[in-house]
């Protein structure tokens, strides 16, 4: 293959793998459910090379399959099985370039590792507000080009509200060099956000500046046991009249979720009962955070509104209560087929989601088993379903689509489409939006060589 050979001239033979030994690890996703095939794997070190592996597969009229840490749940950065396509990696490009505790900014580049951001900014005395369980392993360009959420969007919103600047690598091969450390900046179109969520389909994310955070001094967590969703719904309401502003994560658990960390993990729940669990975490940079935490804690438990609960004493106990939400995912892998559903829904409907979707299922899947979880503060649940081995997925997507729809929800609230909802986001999403996303990607990527088959199958109108 010509082409080859003008990627290792331009990247060395360092930088290009062909033995399947060593590019099978790019060709998986992390479930190891969905498996394609790569030409070659290509890692440069710099945007300009990045921009030249474009100019070469642009002329070849060979795909780019953008990648960054490859922990995604959509199957957004592998490529499909033809063995024509070229995986690029962004981890060589790991640098973090400057950190800023005054202006609260850093510029990294996209294949820096989330967890090694947030350790740099921890010792600057600020933080990278971004939290989920891969970010030892999620990379910045990843959890930019996928507008990754996580455990504290309730009180510091999605990745985007995060990203002040970017530096991207057209489908042409031009960079865009739009690196700017500032707060405020109207002049023009903001261009940065057509690329943040567009999952690598319009443009390669090289380089990031991002907001940085104080560090809290206090952080206070609890794990309350509460009768059901609606009762968890009661317990936000009442903890954000008590204590608003420093709530940092509220996060919803079903009573099965917990019986299965338990049983692969040998972890135990501190709080008896056996029913739905609130994870809560507040932070703060000035003292009587605990009091007021422990006030309005006094409160919801002389109500009744929560019927048990515990407050982590140290960061080891705290640590052991998280593990029990950050588990979850990796237990349900334990249990056998899962249907996986990120879905969103106004906060105010998630128990009435939940019961109907519930219902729905039980009567129509002998079997199923409900894994619901997720961030109840920003009406996120992951609705997850263990099924028997022979279950169709796509009925099971159905059942739970439709009535995330009849909830005016997102069928993608965090995870993205990646290859995996391409069709559910057709039947979801009007006719005007899609029109809408197919002439932006035209527009952009007008020869569809950027991760085709992903978000809106890269297809003309």
């Amino acid at each position: 293959m010509k082409l080859i050979g003008e990627l290792r001239a331009l990247l060395g033979e360092s930088g290009v793998l062909t033995d399947p030994a060593d590019t099978s690890a790019y060709t998986k996703d992390w479930k190891h459910t969905v498996e394609g095939s790569a030409a070659c794997v290509v890692r440069p070190r710099t945007a300009e090379e990045v921009a030249g592996v474009v100019r070469l597969a642009s002329a070849a009229h060979v795909s780019v399959i953008p990648q960054g840490g490859n922990t995604g749940l959509a199957a957004g950065a592998i490529p499909d099985p033809s063995g024509t396509q070229i995986v690029l990696t962004l981890s060589r490009m790991n640098a973090i370039r400057k950190l800023d505790p005054v202006g609260m900014t850093v510029e990294v580049e996209a294949g820096c590792i989330v967890q090694a951001v947030q350790d740099a900014a921890r010792a600057a005395g600020r933080i990278l507000p971004v939290a989920f369980a891969a970010e030892g392993s999620a990379q910045i360009g990843g959890i930019v080009s996928t507008n990754a959420g996580g455990s504290n969007v309730l009180r510091y919103g999605m990745t985007r509200q995060l990203v002040l600047g970017l530096e991207v690598v057209r489908a042409d091969g031009t960079i865009l060099n739009g690196l700017r450390h500032l707060r405020k900046d109207n002049a023009g179109y903001d261009w940065k956000q057509l690329y943040i969520g567009s999952e690598g389909t319009l443009g390669i994310v090289t380089a990031v500046v991002l907001r940085l955070m104080p560090q809290p001094k206090f952080v206070v967590t609890s794990l309350l046991s509460v009768a059901d969703p609606r009762a968890a719904l009661d317990l936000l309401k009442q903890m954000q009249d008590g204590i608003g502003d420093v709530i940092t994560a509220f996060e919803l658990i079903s009573p099965y979720s917990i019986s299965i960390v338990e049983k692969h993990f040998g972890l135990k729940c501190p709080v008896a009962g056996g029913g739905w669990m609130v994870l809560l975490e507040a932070s703060a940079s000035v003292p009587g955070l605990r009091e007021g935490v422990d006030e309005a804690l006094a409160k919801v438990l002389e109500s009744g509104i929560a019927t048990d609960g515990t407050v982590a004493e140290s960061e080891t106990q705290a640590a052991q209560i998280w593990a029990l939400r950050e588990r979850i995912t990796e237990a349900e892998l334990k249990e056998g087929k899962s249907v996986k559903h990120d879905v969103s829904v106004p906060i105010p409907s998630v128990p009435e989601f939940l019961r109907e979707a519930e219902e729905k299922l039980r009567a129509s899947i002998p079997g199923a088993k409900i894994n619901a979880f997720g961030h109840l503060g920003d009406g996120n649940i992951h609705f997850n379903v263990v099924v028997p081995p022979v279950t169709d997925a796509k009925v099971v997507n159905r059942l739970v689509h439709d009535i995330v729809a009849l909830h005016e929800g997102s069928i993608s609230a965090e995870h993205g489409i990646g290859s995996y909802r391409v069709d559910e986001l057709e039947r979801y999403r009007s006719e005007s939006e899609l029109v809408l996303m197919k002439q932006i990607k035209n527009a952009l990527d007008p020869g569809g060589i950027l991760n085709p088959g992903k978000v809106n199958a890269g297809s003309k109108i």
